[in-house]
């Protein structure tokens, strides 16, 4: 998430701004008034009737309103009058509790009253109502009731389209399949499975609604066993080959995809690492990001400082006591289970790479920006790269080419990596036009490929790494020899729904993994170690989609693993707007200022806070790491 695009302009493409997924410490569980008659799985057709199934002209047309109100409960349409009856709902309102902007109620007032707020807003599109009165739901722990409100969007408004923070559409049906599938797969003792449910959009990854085309199948509730089957490797045959002598990414006759290194299978654990120093800011030039944290010693030890420096506060006291050792960010990533680090713009320190190499176990996504913020191309930031100028053409390519000569023969290379959200780019906010330019962008990223598969003699393969989905089918026709698709995807604590990698399977037959996905360790109804617990909550979700769709474990089949943005705290990244117009850049104080609307603890993103390592209040750094729980969580998943 390097910074600039995300401050002012990432979009939350295909979730709405403001969705969360787990408890908060607000939301306590409460009692319906009317929870239906029927339990989860309500016999629609007992109701009405289906028309259209699997097609563009899906329909359910009510027959029995009343009925099928009473079977769904209160607050899940059509039941729109329980609440009527509800003596709590009417106390509410005669004490005024219900008064205010709605997207506060999400967040800060007890799940009664948010229940009650959004189950009866006006003027909102229902499939928007629904699903934020479903979302309650689930954070209050009613997980019956809030998966009987999903489906209902899925059966009644499987067209529905919402906005986010960023005004760009959200269409709330697939995420709706993907809520109910991730509610049940993490409550098998409800015995509950969503079966040939699909809601496919043609053209959804333009920002232009008005174009999209529907397909339609709510699939139907049933009593099975949710649980992932992990399927028989041996029973598979090997159809395809991606990569070379070393790297290789093999697809096998049921369409699952597995990264091979020297022949063994090898998942992405990856991480996003740039350690720098509070007090060093790029905004000030005092820092390269990207570069820094393999050069800088700053106590003239003779030794890098984060990766050998480090050392771990375990008191969370902010100060090194006796027995707090100096052990290395290295040695603390090998402990988690990292075997891969990430690195946006080539490397500066050959010796520093090759002993993470060899005596930690990491590898490393190589990457060049290719013109994002304006580096490598020659562009001035106002202007932006320009991927339509042969000049600027040329600059990068002669970047990609001094990338691959340097590090071609090196043996901890494991992916060729270009760009950073490039798709989301737009001047003057990101010094780069890939968001205006989609179709010269896609044809230059191709052509950057074709030049690294001539220069690497061990044809390891070459990534992107897309903001989303976004432009997915410009990708699809002009990058026929990029071999993986990457993105960076921020969609909340579920993951990334079967539908993010449904949609990029029917795309494109090509290989997937997260260049980039996290949570701040921050909200604003939280305590600290609250909000903590809710980033470990959010890692969970997230990892657990991307095992789940990798090869053999039952689902999609085509992920190869992920990037955890990011390793520690950085300061330098936000204003603190507290302070007057224009705010207070300064890398000397952790921002606590929302910075964008997004999938996250209590709907914003704090970018000071991606961090799943705190750095303390910032005095030893570059040194103190203070562990948050998301490193515990991914030290015992990545070491089973």
């Amino acid at each position: 998430m390097d910074n600039f695009i995300k401050k002012l302009l990432l979009r939350v493409i295909f979730l709405g701004s403001v969705l969360v997924f787990f408890t908060l410490g607000t939301s306590l569980a409460f009692s319906l008034f009317d929870e239906g008659s029927a339990e989860i799985i309500v016999d629609y057709e007992k109701y009405g009737n289906f028309f259209g199934r699997g097609t563009v002209h899906y329909e359910y047309r009510i027959d029995d309103k009343e009925g099928l109100g009473n079977a769904v409960g209160q607050g899940i349409y059509p039941n729109d009058y329980s609440m009527e009856n509800d003596p709590l709902y009417w106390q509410a309102v005669e004490q005024v509790k219900l008064e205010g902007d709605i997207w506060y109620f999400l967040y800060h007032k007890p799940s009664h009253i948010a229940f009650y707020k959004w189950a009866t807003a006006p003027d909102l599109d229902p499939g928007v109502r629904l699903f934020y009165t479903a979302n309650v739901l689930e954070r209050a722990g009613l997980i019956e009731h809030a998966i009987k409100a999903y489906y209902s969007i899925v059966v009644h408004f499987p067209r529905s389209i919402g906005w986010t923070f960023y005004d760009t559409p959200w269409h709330i049906g697939p995420v709706a399949i993907d809520k109910i599938e991730y509610l049940t797969r993490n409550n098998p003792e409800l015995g509950v499975k969503l079966e040939n449910a699909y809601i496919k959009v043609e053209n959804k990854y333009d920002e232009c609604p008005d174009t999209d085309v529907f397909i339609i199948n709510p699939g139907r509730l049933v009593k099975a066993d949710p649980t992932p089957k992990a399927i028989n490797i041996k029973a598979l045959r090997p159809i395809r080959r991606i990569g070379g002598d070393k790297v290789s990414i093999v697809k096998y006759d049921n369409g699952s995809w597995q990264l091979q290194v020297n022949g063994e299978p090898k998942l992405i654990k990856g991480i996003t690492y740039q350690p720098i120093k509070v007090g060093k800011s790029p905004d000030n030039g005092t820092a390269v990001v990207h570069r820094d944290w393999m050069l800088d010693d700053h106590n003239d030890s003779g030794f890098i400082d984060g990766p050998y420096e480090a050392w771990v506060d375990r008191r969370r006291n902010n100060r090194k006591d006796p027995d707090d050792e100096v052990v290395g960010d290295m040695q603390l990533m090998k402990d988690m289970g990292v075997n891969t680090v990430r690195l946006y713009h080539h490397a500066y320190n050959d010796d520093l790479l090759m002993d993470m190499y060899e005596n930690y176990g990491i590898m490393f996504l190589m990457g060049d920006f290719l013109g994002m913020y304006a580096i490598g191309s020659g562009a001035g930031w106002s202007g932006g790269t320009d991927y339509t100028n042969t000049a600027h053409r040329n600059n990068m390519l002669n970047s990609v080419r001094s990338m691959v000569e340097q590090y071609r023969d090196e043996p901890y290379i494991l992916m060729w990596v270009l760009g950073n959200e490039n798709n989301y780019g737009r001047v003057p906010y990101s010094g780069c036009l890939g968001g205006e330019q989609p179709e010269a962008f896609y044809q230059f990223v191709n052509e950057a490929a074709l030049l690294i598969k001539e220069l690497d003699p061990h044809n390891r393969p070459v990534a992107i790494s897309n903001g989303d989905l976004l432009y997915i089918d410009y990708f699809a026709k002009h990058c026929p020899d990029v071999d993986v698709f990457g993105a960076n995807s921020y969609k909340g604590a579920h993951g990334f729904g079967r539908s993010f990698w449904e949609d990029v399977k029917d795309r494109i037959d090509k290989p997937v993994f997260i260049t980039e996905y996290g949570c701040p360790a921050y909200a604003s109804n939280m305590t600290l170690e609250e909000a903590e617990e809710a980033q470990k909550e959010y890692h969970r979700g997230n990892w657990e989609c991307i095992l789940y769709n990798s090869a053999f474990y039952g689902g999609v089949g085509n992920a190869i693993g992920g990037v955890v943005f990011e390793w520690v705290d950085e300061w330098w990244k936000a204003a603190d707007t507290s302070v007057g117009m224009g705010g207070d850049f300064s890398p000397y104080v952790q921002v606590t200022e929302p910075q964008w609307g997004g999938p996250f603890t209590d709907g914003w993103a704090y970018e000071e806070w991606f961090g799943i390592i705190s750095q303390g209040e910032g005095s030893h750094s570059p040194f103190l790491r203070q562990l948050r729980p998301a490193y515990f969580y991914y030290k015992e998943v990545w070491n089973q």
